[in-house]
């Protein structure tokens, strides 16, 4: 019998946020760079409108892939990882029930799924080997109908974090306007590059106006850290799916190498000033996506802000920002190497 290979807390730690960070950018990115193109052309064909749906369904699949990919990470063998993944659906909170069935409302609380994703891995591992000519039957049971339900009766507690960095960030619409867009923008530039969703805090606190502009401005403000910093170490793929909305396969880079917080954090400052000045305006819909699919933008320039601009908010002060703010902590003052924006693929 082969050898069990025993994981630390941080060995398990590293491999979810692995696999979780893949799972995400597969889930995603074919709505986030597809979506919005599909949706314009509706118009010009039915094709499109089915298009549109298909890529948007996608990512109602992003806690199953997260839980498949999980279990990869582990080595475990494919049926292993794909019961995984359905209990880490099961438990993500991505669906609700109501009088007319099961209605699909998003990827889920992906603190919860990072949870359930290790929770499965753990627990399909302590079986095994025990279940002998029953694991067919008994590990969808135990792992996928258990462990899912485990994360339906934590879901109510898990999501307790999310709503109190909403109400947190909710606060900062209170203060003057200058400290009010500089924080919010931080907070978001943080947020993307986390497993908390920018897009539901945007929604549940219905931020608006400037706090909504601010908030995608800090998103943007992460974008171009990141992309900066990855053209260096990683394949341009790597990089383009970063600039297209991949932000959070980073969250990895974050736990191992919390300085990357200090470029993010400063370009964040700067971008939310940039914000201020130009008045770029938002909603809460479109608070949590920064560039992505233009979203941002298009939503600033429909509010009354000029092209040129927007331009200036979104593109050259966020991304020259980042260049310059990473001459200045890589080569000038050494707080760090590229290494940190160094993307680890899943491991089959």
């Amino acid at each position: 019998m082969a050898e069990v290979e025993h994981y630390t807390f941080k060995d398990y730690l590293n491999k979810v946020l692995a696999g979780t960070a893949s799972g995400i950018v597969i889930g995603l990115i074919a709505n986030a760079i597809l979506g919005g193109i599909f949706k314009a052309l509706i118009p010009y064909g039915t094709i499109f409108a089915t298009l549109a749906m298909v890529v948007s369904t996608m990512q109602f699949l992003t806690p199953a892939l997260v839980g498949v990919l999980v279990g990869m990470q582990f080595k475990l063998k494919p049926m292993e990882s794909v019961i995984i993944g359905a209990a880490t659906f099961l438990g993500s909170g991505a669906y609700v029930a109501t009088d007319a069935g099961i209605m699909l409302v998003g990827i889920g609380d992906l603190v919860n799924v990072m949870l359930m994703a290790g929770l499965a891995v753990f627990v399909t591992r302590l079986l095994d080997g025990k279940l002998g000519s029953l694991t067919l039957i008994l590990l969808p049971i135990l792992v996928g109908a258990g462990v899912g339900t485990i994360g339906l009766l934590t879901l109510p507690y898990v999501s307790l974090v999310t709503s109190t960095i909403g109400n947190i960030i909710n606060s900062f619409t209170q203060l003057q306007p200058l400290v009010m867009a500089v924080l919010i923008s931080v907070a978001f530039s943080i947020l993307i590059i986390s497993p908390i969703s920018t897009v539901a805090i945007g929604i549940a606190i219905g931020i608006s106006g400037l706090g909504a502009g601010a908030a995608a401005i800090g998103v943007t403000a992460c974008t171009a850290v990141l992309v900066i910093g990855s053209r260096k170490v990683n394949q341009s793929g790597t990089t383009l799916a970063i600039l297209l909305g991949a932000m959070k396969m980073m969250m990895p880079n974050l736990v191992k190498y919390p300085r990357i917080l200090v470029p993010i954090i400063t370009n964040a400052i700067l971008s939310g000033i940039g914000a201020y000045l130009i008045n770029i305006q938002g909603l809460p819909q479109t608070a949590g996506f920064g560039i992505v699919g233009l979203v941002g933008p298009i939503q600033a320039v429909e509010m009354g802000t000029s092209v040129l601009m927007v331009i200036v908010a979104y593109f050259v002060i966020p991304f020259v920002g980042a260049l310059l703010i990473d001459l200045l902590f890589n080569k000038v003052l050494k707080i760090y190497e590229h290494e940190i924006f160094k993307f680890v693929p899943v491991k089959n």
